[in-house]
């Protein structure tokens, strides 16, 4: 079994991601760990346990940073409803949250199950919590999937940058220049062939099942807010795309290394995700710019282009 560990500021796409890992045969999710972006941290707790409880898995839900680093939470209701699940007035959960620590959690579960695979569909504000707590905790997890990130500069938030890295860039400085084994999958990949046809969200309706309906009302609001911001029609599922990848690397068809520096002080490009793909950093003219991120020597994998296909059919077969 492999065992997942995933942060989460539970909203629509981040459920349907959370649905994929729940109902994966050779996955163990070990926990649950929220952190305020999409939403408000109490929602986003609340969520979580909503999604487990629908998926019909008893999983830990962690309760993390109510706020980024340094600044005041941004967040996206106008993308996905109130609640961040479309306001349909979704039942309380059933479960509460535990009282351990979401970065607690995240550095116990590194300890007793090293190796796991770190998914994060939210803020990195926990993550980075946990690399400045335990020096050792990045050498311990074998795999960092990270939904988040532009790396072909075309942001979602502004033109640079995507939400979960914009929210809070300090954070995400501090993992990108950490030694996690970082797997960086952008907003891009879940665009084009990735976005859900509304024949194929018939399809998914048409299972029938509790989950396929949830997963489709959850995000009605995200489908037109999507339609708004892009103008193009269609569902496009973010988180799911990089929990695709978790589940199977081989769905990100095309990848390449590079340091990835993120930008915290302009206010024109804060959260850029600013991909050295032609490792040009260490040049004498660069080298003071990028010196953070060459201090730290630290790489992450990007994926550049997806198996939108195998990402339709793994949906799908999770949602049955």
């Amino acid at each position: 079994m492999h065992k997942f560990l995933i942060d989460t500021d539970t909203a629509s796409d981040d459920a349907v991601a959370i649905l994929m890992a729940l109902a994966a045969p050779d996955v163990q999710v070990l926990a649950l760990t929220t952190v305020a972006g999409n939403v408000g941290l109490e929602q986003a707790t609340k969520n979580a346990l909503l999604t487990a409880e629908i998926a019909g898995v008893e999983v830990p839900v962690f309760v993390g940073a109510a706020a980024p680093r340094a600044r005041p939470l941004q967040d996206a209701h106008w993308f996905h409803g109130e609640d961040g699940l479309s306001d349909h007035g979704y039942a309380a959960p059933r479960r509460a949250p535990e009282k351990e620590t979401a970065v607690d959690a995240i550095l116990r579960l590194a300890r007793q199950e090293p190796g796991l695979t770190l998914v994060t569909l939210g803020p990195l504000t926990n993550i980075a919590q946990a690399i400045e707590r335990d020096p050792g905790f990045a050498e311990r997890i074998g795999r960092c999937v990270i939904m988040g990130g532009a790396p072909c500069c075309v942001g979602n938030v502004t033109p640079a940058a995507e939400y979960n890295i914009w929210v809070d860039p300090e954070a995400a400085s501090i993992v990108f220049r950490s030694n996690l084994p970082i797997e960086m999958v952008g907003w891009h990949v879940s665009r084009g062939a990735s976005v859900l046809s509304e024949a194929e969200i018939a399809g998914i309706l048409s299972l029938g099942t509790a989950k396929a309906r949830f997963a489709i009302d959850c995000n009605i609001r995200a489908k037109e807010a999507y339609r708004v911001q892009t103008g193009e029609i269609g569902l496009s599922l973010a988180d799911p795309t990089a929990m695709a990848v978790a589940l199977d690397r081989a769905v990100g068809l095309s990848w390449s290394r590079h340091l990835v520096e993120i930008e915290c002080d302009s206010e024109l490009t804060r959260g850029m995700t600013l991909v050295d793909r032609l490792n040009v950093a260490g040049d004498d003219n660069n080298r003071d710019v990028w010196r953070g991120a060459l201090d730290s020597k630290a790489k992450a994998d990007v994926c550049w282009s997806f198996d939108s296909a195998r990402f339709k059919a793994m949906l799908k077969r999770a949602l049955t």
